[in-house]
């Protein structure tokens, strides 16, 4: 398969997987809804995320709007990124590794771009796709996150500086699979730096 064809296949699988999974919870749980799947260490958390990465949100609107024309302008210095890495012929697995950061950067862009046009909202109700009453607007949609690990709950011994006592969550972020292509591709990368930084092959 051609480096071009391996690109494509990633983004596209990347991409659906990450938008099926979001729709499901969409359509299937209210905000705030949680299934567990393992033992209390995984669980479906269905929340939504209206800024930035950990939930940090800046400027209201219009700083919704910014973050979403900054990511815009990001995929496309991913997507160029990506052609200069096949035209050079780098190792396949970089090419996948800048595939599954463009697709995570996508599917959130989808959530932020059109969830708040399709969607109404899931506060306290299961939300309806292609509803008569959204709850955004164009470019103010919420991103979906689910995916939550809290691996271990309880409280720090007391000698621990600054959060010794306290009630503690190891690892309390919810996310979503984009999130998720996003730190594996960094990762792959992180693996491959000598491949990923190369000029091109010889």
């Amino acid at each position: 398969m051609s480096k071009k064809n391996i690109a494509i296949l990633t983004v596209c699988v990347a991409i659906l997987i990450d938008q099926i999974s979001k729709i499901y919870i969409k359509t299937h749980f209210y905000l705030g809804e949680e299934v567990v799947v393992f033992n209390n260490w995984f669980k479906i958390h269905f929340t939504e995320n209206n800024g930035m990465a950990w939930g940090f949100e800046f400027g209201g609107k219009a700083g919704k709007l910014f973050l979403t024309l900054f990511r815009l302008v990001a995929v496309t210095g991913i997507v160029y990124w990506l052609r200069s890495a096949i035209k050079k012929n780098f190792h396949s697995g970089v090419i996948v590794a800048i595939s599954l950061i463009l697709a995570g950067a996508v599917g959130n862009i989808i959530d932020s771009v059109f969830y708040g046009v399709i969607f109404d909202s899931s506060e306290n109700k299961i939300a309806t796709l292609f509803s008569d009453t959204p709850y955004g607007e164009l470019f103010h949609g919420k991103v979906v996150d689910m995916l939550y690990f809290p691996i271990w709950q309880g409280n720090l011994p007391s000698w621990i500086p600054i959060w010794g006592g306290n009630y503690f969550t190891f690892f309390n972020a919810i996310f979503n699979a984009a999130d998720s292509f996003i730190t594996i591709g960094v990762i792959l990368l992180l693996l491959l730096n000598k491949y990923a930084f190369q000029k091109e092959n010889s």
